[in-house]
């Protein structure tokens, strides 16, 4: 990867996670764009990408990123609200990425490489990801539908199906990258956790309920990733 593009990423991160303490985040969000704090944050960013390239010579950019990044920033101070949150904050992101992407396009004549989305093989993995999510998630719900016990402790909301569709994720990252022993620490680290909780609460239909999910979670991940590795395109 070009080194420029790095140096500009290095120092987004930078400025937006390690030099913006959460004191500064409640602020901005207080005064918007009265906040002096959210100017000293874009003067950071600025500073930041002179600091990374050690010259002064990417004043442009400099200055391109520093007003682009000011431009997210206040619109996400302006329209977010309570419930919106979250997704402004990956939505702020994002363009941020977006905006050093073609900056660095544009200043350095770099290209992407887009080859990669010719490649069957690419698809085949995309797919499976994207089955081992809430396809995945669908068909063990209704497998397992008729033991759903009458009386479960309660739990964060859709904790159980994001749990179930990370694990799922990591198996099938460890088996196509040969890491099978990852996918042994992982149930045994799920076992310590879980488990440890289910005998405490002294329910065998929970725990056999739980069981069958976790098995069926883990044994359609793994045929997934081996499908996947084995289909010959």
């Amino acid at each position: 990867m070009e080194i420029a593009l790095l140096k500009l990423l290095l120092a987004h991160i930078l400025g937006d996670f390690f030099l913006q303490p959460n004191s500064w985040v409640e602020e901005k969000e207080k005064k918007k764009l009265k906040s002096a704090k959210f100017y000293l944050h874009i003067a950071i960013h600025i500073a930041l990408i002179f600091i990374v390239f050690l010259s002064f010579s990417v004043w442009k950019i400099a200055l391109v990123v520093g007003v682009l990044h000011g431009i997210i920033d206040a619109l996400k101070l302006i329209f977010q609200n309570a419930k919106t949150k979250r997704i402004w904050f990956f939505v702020d992101q994002l363009l941020h990425i977006a905006v050093i992407l073609t900056c660095w396009q544009y200043y350095y004549y770099a290209t992407i490489n887009l080859h990669f989305l010719q490649n069957t093989k690419f698809w085949l993995f995309l797919m499976g990801a994207l089955f081992l999510t809430s396809p995945a998630a669908i068909f063990i719900r209704v497998i397992i539908a008729k033991w759903i016990p009458e009386s479960t402790t309660s739990s964060l909301q859709d904790a159980g199906k994001f749990i179930g569709i990370i694990e799922r994720l990591l198996i099938y990252l460890f088996v196509c990258t040969n890491h099978f022993e990852a996918v042994g620490f992982l149930l045994a680290a799920k076992s310590i956790f879980r488990f440890g909780d289910l005998k405490e609460a002294h329910d065998i239909k929970l725990t056999e309920y739980v069981l069958i999910g976790t098995l069926l979670s883990f044994g359609i991940a793994l045929i997934v990733a081996m499908s996947v590795l084995n289909v010959n395109v």
